[in-house]
């Protein structure tokens, strides 16, 4: 079963809707992932984070923030994906076999819920677009750009 790792500083957004929405699209698309997140630094997951992923039918609502000392067998990923500049900046070097992929989003925390919905929205064009590749056995895409809306019933 492939592992993806979804990495951002404070895993209390971006990294934790990410991975929400990743293990949806795989259950939707009957892919098996074993997907985590974690950030630089733990702290908590933000209240709008769980609004807006609810309004999904995802719930965060028990989620914690974690570091990578939290994540079981931290260096063996297939794939790690920073949603963050400085996430991308501070990640660790990883096995040769770990494909790293980054994928940048504005950070709406201090943002009206339109923001977060933003953020969401992108993020699941990003992340079932990703799944899809790797259901489909392509390449995953290597930008936000490169990463089209796919329907995913």
């Amino acid at each position: 079963m492939p592992r993806v790792l979804i990495l951002c500083t404070h895993n209390s957004a971006r990294s934790q809707m990410a991975e929400a929405l990743t293990r949806d699209a795989a259950r939707r698309l009957g892919i098996d992932l074993d997907v985590h997140s974690a950030g630089t630094e733990a702290t908590r997951v933000k209240p709008d984070a769980i609004t807006v992923m609810n309004e999904l039918g995802l719930d965060l609502s028990a989620h914690t923030s974690k570091t990578l000392h939290d994540v079981p067998d931290a260096q063996n990923f297939d794939y790690v994906i920073t949603v963050c500049d400085s996430a991308a900046e501070a990640c660790p070097i990883y096995p040769s076999h770990t494909l790293r992929r980054h994928y940048p989003f504005v950070d709406p925390s201090g943002g009206s819920l339109d923001r977060w919905r933003t953020v969401r929205d992108q993020l699941k064009i990003q992340f079932d677009a990703f799944v899809q590749a790797l259901k489909e056995d392509r390449d995953v895409p290597p930008t936000y750009e490169e990463s089209p809306a796919v329907e995913t019933k």
